[in-house]
């Protein structure tokens, strides 16, 4: 019985039988058993002496332990009613010279309180499991649709037409514009768009990761390859976007020792990890996108000309927020819903004079300064129309700079040109334009110094200590 065993002393077999597995019948081809432990037959309320060499069906309530000898068909977590309870059991043959012979039998669970604690804790593990599995399939997907991209503007609107039409093509792009314009987002509604939507789409900021770990987070790394490397290595984006889109945010901040490694993935279409000596096969549609000059970087020697046209396959050029400024009430009305989902409130909306003041601004951040003003004007809202006295300083005080440049103008220009502007230090015309600010807003606050503070967006220990710097009162 314990062939292979014969180290083991033989007195020790039973006890290990029976740490292995607590309640243990064996029965021959005829059902009968014949071995029985004490545990199971405590559980069945006899002894092992009266068990033994007895008909299994005549110990063991609605068994299919003779059934399992005869048929040699297995059964794994069967629902065993007994003792007016359920257990789970496990019924294996046992084979000799591929002739079924026997069957042995183990006791999972008792009771069903002992299987629902089990589920308890295995249901936790497959509930996490199923979180992290939900976070990382939507991380891998693109979020906006082309109707997410807003716009009447004629040269936004040729873009975007440009953009679909190539969607369903494999060939790299190439998105220039400047911060805030939503090239990401132009990258997510292309990849929506073509035939890799239902496929991985993976972001990654050139920009963002340290030059020395930028090609471990591109192609990964095998295990070893370094100190504190994650053990069984790490796939690379390259891999996870395999036969989707991987898109590379500020590609003209990449280093040149990278740029070089990046061309030779793109010719060859494969990658080697870190520290590996294989070549892995990717099939990764690209989507580059920078705020820079390339052009001008390559001339410099700072971007690799082979790479640039690459890259440079199909080039979009998004136009910046101050060129599309007829954009601005329809982009703002959709930030203002998306905000309104981040603070729980309805109906927001802007008023004329605010419509008017937006509508002046240069906005050098483009799309991305404009949903950071309308945040803040959220964070001091108490009804629903964000007013000229809900915006940040520097936009409350256009139409003043507006006025006084128009009057200017409206004055003797050769006159203008003969005298010489008065220029002050400029600490000292920080602490004027700061001393002003803080006027303004005291004013606009009725004097409440907590709301003055709110408005200008600092806290109330530092609003106060300016205040007695500036001996305001």
């Amino acid at each position: 019985m314990f062939e292979g065993l014969e180290g083991i002393p033989v007195n020790w077999h039973k006890q290990i039988i029976n740490l292995l597995a607590e309640r243990i019948v064996v029965v021959d081809h005829n059902g009968i058993i014949l071995y029985i432990n004490e545990a199971y037959c405590e559980f069945l309320g006899t002894t092992v002496k009266d068990a033994i060499h007895r008909p299994v069906q005549d110990v063991i309530e609605n068994t299919r332990m003779h059934i399992v000898a005869k048929t040699g068909q297995k059964e794994l977590a069967a629902l065993h009613p007994i003792n007016d309870s359920e257990m789970i059991a496990n019924r294996f043959p046992i084979m000799e010279d591929g002739k079924v012979v026997g069957a042995v039998g183990t006791v999972m669970f008792r009771t069903p309180e002992e299987w629902r604690m089990y589920k308890t804790k295995i249901q936790g593990l497959v509930e996490e499991l199923k979180y992290y599995k939900t976070k990382l399939e939507k991380d891998l997907k693109s979020r906006y649709q082309f109707h997410d991209l807003i716009g009447k503007n004629s040269t936004f609107q040729a873009t975007k037409k440009l953009a679909e039409r190539i969607s369903g093509s494999n060939s790299s792009v190439l998105l220039i514009g400047d911060s805030g314009t939503g090239k990401e987002l132009f990258a997510h509604a292309i990849h929506n768009s073509s035939m890799r939507a239902s496929l991985p789409f993976v972001a990654i900021n050139c920009a963002s990761i340290p030059e020395h770990l930028l090609e471990s987070e591109l192609f990964g790394y095998d295990d070893g390859a370094f100190t504190g490397a994650k053990k069984g290595g790490k796939k690379g984006q390259f891999e996870i976007a395999d036969n989707g889109t991987l898109f590379l945010d500020e590609i003209g901040d990449m280093p040149l020792s990278m740029q070089s490694k990046l061309l030779r993935v793109l010719q060859e279409k494969e990658v080697q990890r870190v520290g590996g000596q294989r070549s892995i096969s990717v099939d990764v549609r690209i989507i580059a996108a920078t705020h820079r000059d390339l052009e001008k970087l390559v001339e410099e020697g700072k971007f690799r000309q082979d790479l640039y046209y690459r890259l440079n396959v199909i080039k979009l050029e998004i136009p910046p927020l101050r060129e599309r400024k007829e954009d601005i009430p329809l982009i703002s009305q959709s930030l203002l819903k998306k905000l309104e989902r981040k603070f729980y409130r309805k109906g927001i909306v802007l008023s004329t004079e605010v419509k008017e003041r937006l509508m002046l601004h240069t906005w050098p951040g483009n799309i991305r300064e404009l949903e950071n003003v309308l945040e803040r004007s959220i964070n001091v809202l108490d009804g629903k129309t964000i007013e000229v006295v809900h915006l940040p300083l520097y936009l409350r005080e256009i139409e003043h700079k507006t006025t006084f440049v128009n009057a200017a103008n409206s004055s003797n220009l050769l006159s203008a040109r003969e005298t010489p502007l008065q220029i002050s230090p400029l600490k000292e015309t920080l602490a004027l334009a700061e001393k002003e600010a803080i006027l303004n807003a005291l004013k606009v606050a009725n004097g409440n110094k907590q709301e003055a503070a709110k408005l200008l967006n600092i806290g109330k220990t530092s609003f106060y200590e300016k205040c007695k710097l500036y001996d305001i009162k």
